[in-house]
């Protein structure tokens, strides 16, 4: 995939000489490659598409009517969002831009193809309330990830994980109704660093602990791609969703440790562990 991105600002290069010449096209290249990669991987029941998540208020499965005295609601454009088409329906479709019920949402990441300081906050929201659209009484809710090519903060902030990690804990803990679903399970620089969520134990299920690895430019481009095929896989398969068994697809075969635990981000409502 970075081979791809490579020729891609080769031949439309930038007279800057940073990324290629465009920057609509630009990160549309990028989204269009991680939509690619991931489809090759996913099961044919995920399709990988790009749209809105409308959360109608009416009755949802055989006798919940919770949201009867709710407003419809929907979220803003998403970058990806992997939808189980197969068991769910789909209200309106272009091509592969769609307009999608919240409970067949495995998973939304929001893309870019620089990472700089002001989307951490604006993308973390965005990805917030779009997982809260997505809030059931019986099934665990999507995963959610950030992923970018290159970032421009660690130029900018020099304390760029810490940074990071402050911005996160800063903005979720003011969120009177976070769910432990509604935090980012992966945020990364594809060429440098990847941060991950990792799943509460039943003894403290609202307590989201990161971690960080950084990746070893010419031996572990591959880790984002497994950490966010891990993360979807999880969702796809979990006990909520689904009684087939999960395949072992994913691996660290290394025993690859984190580099860094950056601490923890208490939600308030816990996370649904069925498994």
């Amino acid at each position: 995939m970075l081979d791809a991105y490579k020729n891609f600002e080769t031949l439309i290069p930038s007279p800057k000489g940073a990324g290629a010449e465009h920057k609509g096209e630009d990160g549309r290249f990028v989204e269009n490659l991680i939509r690619s990669f991931l489809s090759k991987y996913l099961p044919k029941e995920l399709e990988v598409l790009t749209g809105f998540i409308v959360r109608p208020a009416v009755k949802v499965g055989k006798n919940d009517k919770s949201r009867r005295n709710e407003n419809d609601h929907h979220s803003t454009q998403l970058d990806i969002v992997i939808y189980n088409s197969a068991h769910y329906p789909v209200f309106l479709r272009s091509n592969d831009t769609v307009i999608v019920p919240p409970e067949g949402v495995i998973c939304i990441i929001s893309v870019k193809k620089t990472l700089n300081p002001k989307d951490i906050k604006d993308e973390l929201y965005a990805l917030k309330e779009a997982s809260k659209l997505c809030r059931s009484n019986s099934l665990r809710g999507p995963y959610l990830a950030l992923v970018s090519m290159d970032n421009n903060i660690i130029r900018k902030r020099p304390e760029t994980i810490d940074w990071i990690f402050k911005n996160m804990k800063s903005l979720y803990d003011a969120d009177d109704d976070l769910a432990f679903d509604d935090m980012i399970g992966y945020i990364g620089a594809v060429k440098h660093w990847g941060i991950l969520k990792k799943r509460p134990n039943k003894k403290n299920p609202k307590e989201a602990r990161y971690v960080m690895f950084k990746h070893d430019y010419n031996t572990e481009n591959h880790l984002w791609l497994q950490f966010l095929l891990t993360g979807i896989l999880s969702v796809y398969y979990d006990n909520s969703r689904t009684n087939i068994t999960r395949p072992g697809f994913t691996s660290f075969p290394s025993g690859r440790n984190y580099d860094r635990e950056l601490g923890i981000i208490t939600a308030k409502i816990p996370a649904k562990i069925t498994d």
